[in-house]
């Protein structure tokens, strides 16, 4: 049930936009143990020119960059495994776009169980109803 917020330096396309969503479910469904069919995904393309680091914009350093955070429940996942899915992703995210900033970043939420959920119903709520 994560929901991953994605931002990428490049023009918006169909290709780039499947490409991202399939690296994201993979990795995140592979190392996080995620399920694909409650994964939701929301990609925003920033113009290269629109993206500032260290005060100069991506274009004028001829370099692309990426953000996304995703959010999970607190507790489901070990450090070990957000380290490989943060390393990992780097990569995957390094060879999608190519010549990437270093200053690129991936941010893994843990977010309470019973502040966090969808279909109107918290995670606590499903926990407890799937215990009894």
């Amino acid at each position: 049930m994560p929901i991953l917020n994605v931002k990428v330096s490049q023009p918006a396309s169909a290709e780039l936009t499947h490409n991202i969503a399939e690296t994201l479910l993979e990795l995140t469904t592979r190392i996080l143990r995620k399920k694909r069919e409650l994964t939701a995904i929301a990609i925003d393309f920033v113009p290269p020119e629109h993206w500032i680091v260290g005060g100069s914009t991506l274009a004028s350093q001829g370099k692309n960059s990426f953000y996304f955070d995703i959010k999970v429940v607190d507790g489901t996942n070990t450090k070990d495994e957000k380290a490989q899915y943060v390393a990992e992703s780097f990569a995957a995210f390094s060879k999608l776009l190519g010549n990437v900033h270093e200053e690129s970043y991936i941010y893994v939420h843990d977010v309470r169980a019973e502040a966090y959920g969808f279909g109107g119903l918290t995670q606590e709520y499903r926990y407890i109803k799937a215990k009894a």
